[in-house]
């Protein structure tokens, strides 16, 4: 029993020499994020996760602001020149008309949203999904993303 005991006792110390080991030997990056949060964790470093999610997200961020930057520039564009015409004289606004064919629109939204919830639901819990999965690319994606908004 004794014998069984110290081998015991050997088994756990050496364990606990190996776990010491191995966390010296681990980058910082997993062990605050941990060597797996999702699918792509199983492929990809931590640091290769961020710099993926960082690059892409500065991207869609960038591209959003040109576009962004554009449509707003043509909506605002067209409202001054419709205003201009309508204030020249050459276009004519049935204002009631307009006021009948939004109350109608609106009704017709407020229909469609009832139909329409399910499918967002879902779109929404597999969103939700995914970002539980990847956390570290998700992260990556949002800073980038502000980023290149912010460019």
């Amino acid at each position: 029993m004794a014998d069984y005991n110290k081998e015991l006792g050997e088994e756990i110390y050496d364990k606990v020499v190996d776990l010491t080991q191995y966390a010296k030997q681990q980058r910082w990056w997993s062990r605050v994020f941990g060597k797996n949060s999702g699918p792509v964790a199983e492929k990809y470093s931590v640091a290769s996760q961020i710099a993926i999610g960082g690059v892409s997200g500065w991207c869609a961020g960038y591209l959003f602001q040109k576009v962004g930057k554009v449509a707003a520039t043509a909506v605002g564009g067209g409202l001054l020149l419709l205003q201009i015409a309508n204030n020249s004289g050459y276009i004519q606004v049935d204002w009631k008309r307009v006021e009948k064919d939004v109350n109608k629109a609106k009704k017709q939204i407020q229909k469609g949203t009832n139909q329409a919830a399910p499918e967002l639901n879902t779109f929404v819990e597999k969103s939700k999904a995914f970002v539980k999965k990847n956390v570290v690319v998700t992260s990556g994606f949002i800073g980038g993303f502000l980023l290149g908004m912010a460019s």
